[in-house]
């Protein structure tokens, strides 16, 4: 009681804090100026809707149509609360909103109808249609729920789904296929027992069914227990569809020698020893909420060769049916499809399956706490915070529907999942770019700590997507007993050297000896550097025997960059190497320098600075528009630290004519353009839209800075990237669990390898 009293004062507060609710809109266009408001509304707007009257389908292109979904309910099955009416479901429907928003980037309005006639809510919805690119029904009981949806989808040209019917049955379908596949078992011979003959129940019946299921191994079973031919007590045309002859009556009966249960009724109605009578590997799927029709508990002291899923998030497997909504709306929308039909749901289930065998990423498993996810009876689902659902799922939905000739427009489905990674931040956006970039001239690329958790990962990923030939430093049998307990599949491609083993290893002494006499090295001390696998690494990189290195997750900056600076050297047009890191905020992308390595550079060091970073923001597919920060505006302070920027300016203008630089100013007005040409019309940046290179005049104020942005606004961080080596070199942040962070370094070290 206690549990339950928090739960409910958190979640009243929740929901009544600041803003009431948990949805609001917003503006996706300026409207701040009288010509704002005029385009916005009258006089403008009336020339989307001239185009729109003479084209319909131009409302896709001037309004938000087409990512704008509808949640309906009239509130008669909502969640385990059964009958509440429209009013009480509103708190439901905008959760609905909220995962959409949250996991597909799709608005929704919540509409609460207040009528329980189905042919009235039938005639509101409808009369909707121009508002919306879909129709999402919720939590409206059965059998009516059958009937609105055959008439919605029959008689209206835009998406409708009832997530209560087909959610609950898409994503267990994908478990299902994985268990099955696990369990090795054929799905046209297995017994599938249904408990529940409502929307879900009926649904999943139904869809497994078109997985297929025979329909002589299937039984439904209702409250008062099987659906058998000849019943005549509380059955409906809908539950006939499932009656089949059979002498079982009960559940109990239904379940003997069954090799699937699949729940969606009530708590409590399985027992162990319901379990016990079921065939070898039972696959029991209990996803009655909040408590399933057996505990997970029970079911696997009754079993231990069962493979058991629920809806709760505290178990293995869960049935989230966010795995599905979302991202079948957003494939559905993108491609303007007139309906989601079953095709596009089995798409959407098979993709889900196969996510489900790809390696986890390190961060989803630690967002549930766990070391590792690996396919198993433990993970035939993917998990809800995966971000790569969206990049699996929306796509093939997408493909289904033009497949299958509901789609209004063709998409190329590689470009369409580019643009879905925006979604998942501008980071990803823009590391696309470098990605495709090394992925034309893949490059070999030594990882010095060949043994971590997140190299390993993200080794898998750079070789599936052909980025590099990835080279791994360490003890080979240690590497891939790490590899198979971490599900990571090495194969054919991945390098595995051990320096103490390796035939070059005394080449690479001598050479370092060469390199290092005059510093006080001695050739024994030569052969100890060289058993250090990141002293090894650079000089792979030397030799030619990698073409660029990635380390640092296990060591500190520095002594990542000794070594490098060491054997590799800097390049011999420049004379300090530099920090940068790739800022993606607000939809905007901009470079910070220095804020890894120069404490304190000089007029001459910042101008370098600055002609590296704008070399490298073009790698990046950007123009770059470089601000040289100070606390001064343009002279307006007199003193040696604004003078030292305004020296760099003039250092680089002289060296690089056709850059466009100015300096030195304040932060705000390098990046505010109304301040640049109101006050200063001068400026060389002036009507250029802000600057996007931010030189910052020492280490401090840079790190300093880009801190402050991550931390507090929000911003997303690649780097650190390092400017300036011979060869490539690039250092990922200690402690770093995260493989994109390696990702992303490789993909950088190949494209700077493919301009050596």
């Amino acid at each position: 009681m206690g549990l339950f009293e928090d739960i409910r004062k958190e979640s009243l507060e929740y929901h009544s804090r600041g803003r009431k609710g948990k949805i609001e809109v917003t503006l996706t266009k300026p409207c701040d100026t009288q010509k704002d408001l005029s385009l916005a509304y009258t006089p403008g707007v009336a020339e989307p809707c001239r185009e729109i009257a003479k084209t319909p389908d131009e409302v896709f292109n001037y309004t938000a149509r087409g990512n704008l979904v509808a949640v309906v309910t009239n509130g008669t099955a909502v969640l385990g609360l059964g009958d509440i009416g429209a009013l009480a479901s509103k708190p439901v429907m905008e959760g609905k909103g909220v995962l959409f928003k949250r996991f597909a980037d799709i608005d929704v309005f919540d509409i609460e109808v207040n009528t329980k006639d189905p042919d009235e809510l039938i005639k509101v919805v409808k009369l909707l249609e121009p508002t919306f690119g879909g129709i999402n029904l919720e939590d409206i009981k059965a059998p009516e729920c059958f009937y609105i949806e055959d008439r919605l989808k029959k008689e209206m040209d835009i998406p409708v789904f009832h997530d209560d019917q087909h959610g609950t049955a898409i994503i267990s379908g994908a478990g299902f296929l994985n268990a099955l596949e696990l369990t090795g078992k054929k799905i046209d011979k297995v017994k599938v027992v249904f408990s529940g003959a409502g929307a879900a129940g009926i649904a999943c019946a139904r869809y497994y069914k078109s997985l297929g299921v025979k329909p002589e191994n299937l039984i439904l079973c209702d409250s008062l227990g099987v659906i058998y031919k000849g019943r005549k007590e509380r059955m409906n045309p809908y539950k006939e569809e499932f009656a089949i002859e059979t002498s079982a009556r009960t559940l109990k009966d239904a379940l003997v020698g069954a090799d699937a249960f699949i729940g969606v009724s009530v708590g409590g109605i399985v027992t162990k020893e319901m379990v016990k009578s079921m065939a070898d590997k039972p696959i029991v799927f209990a996803m009655a909420n909040p408590d399933p029709e057996i505990t997970y508990e029970d079911a696997k002291d009754a079993r231990d060769d069962i493979i058991m899923a629920t809806g709760r998030s505290d178990y293995p497997n869960q049935v989230n049916n966010v795995l599905g909504f979302p991202f079948i709306f957003r494939g559905a929308l993108d491609v303007q499809a007139t309906s989601i039909n079953e095709e596009m749901e089995i798409a959407a289930t098979k993709a889900l399956a196969n996510l489900a065998k790809e390696g986890v990423p390190a961060t989803v498993a630690q967002a549930y706490r766990l070391e590792s996810i690996q396919f198993g009876p433990d993970y035939i689902i993917p998990k809800p915070l995966d971000p790569r659902v969206l990049l699996w799922e929306a796509p093939a939905v997408a493909k289904a529907a033009m497949d299958t000739g509901v789609a209004r427009v063709k998409i190329d489905i590689e470009e369409y999942k580019e643009r879905l990674e925006a979604l998942l931040g501008k980071a990803r956006k823009v590391m696309r770019v470098m990605i495709n970039k090394a992925k034309q001239t893949p490059k070999r690329i030594v990882y010095p700590e060949g043994n971590n958790q997140a190299i390993l990962r993200a080794c898998e990923i750079v070789l599936d997507e052909g980025i590099a030939y990835p080279i791994l430093l360490g003890d080979k049998k240690e590497i891939e007993n790490k590899a198979s307990k971490l599900g990571v599949n090495l194969g054919k491609g991945i390098e595995i050297i051990n320096p103490a083993t390796f035939s070059k290893l005394d080449d690479y002494a001598t050479e370092f000896y060469k390199i290092r006499q005059r510093k006080g090295i001695t050739m024994r001390e030569a052969k100890k550097f060289m058993l250090q696998r990141i002293y090894f690494g650079c000089m792979m990189v030397h030799k030619g025997d990698a073409d660029g290195l990635v380390s640092g997750l296990t060591q500190h900056y520095p002594d990542t960059i000794r070594p490098a600076l060491q054997v590799i050297g800097i390049r011999d047009d420049v004379k300090r190497v530099a920090g940068l890191y790739v800022i993606c905020i607000k939809g905007q992308i901009y470079f910070f320098a220095d804020a890894t390595v120069n404490i304190e550079p000089t007029a001459e060091d910042l101008a370098e600075i600055a002609v590296l970073v704008a070399k490298k923001a073009k790698h990046f597919g950007v123009e770059p528009k470089v601000a040289m920060l100070s606390f001064s505006n343009f002279g307006g302070t007199r003193h040696p630290l604004a003078e030292k920027v305004r020296q760099a300016v003039e250092i680089v203008k002289k060296r690089e004519p056709n850059l466009l630089i100015d300096g030195e100013m304040q932060a705000d007005t390098a990046v505010v353009p109304e301040i640049l040409d109101k006050n200063y019309p001068f400026s060389t940046l002036k009507g250029k839209g802000g600057a996007n290179v931010l030189i910052f005049p020492d280490l401090q104020s840079g790190n300093v800075a880009y801190k402050l942005m991550q931390r507090l606004g929000g911003a997303e961080v690649i780097g650190p990237i390092l400017l300036g080596m011979r060869k490539p070199v690039h250092v990922l942040q200690i402690g770093s669990m995260n493989e994109t962070d390696v990702l992303n370094m490789t993909a950088i070290a190949v494209v700077d390898a493919q301009e050596n």
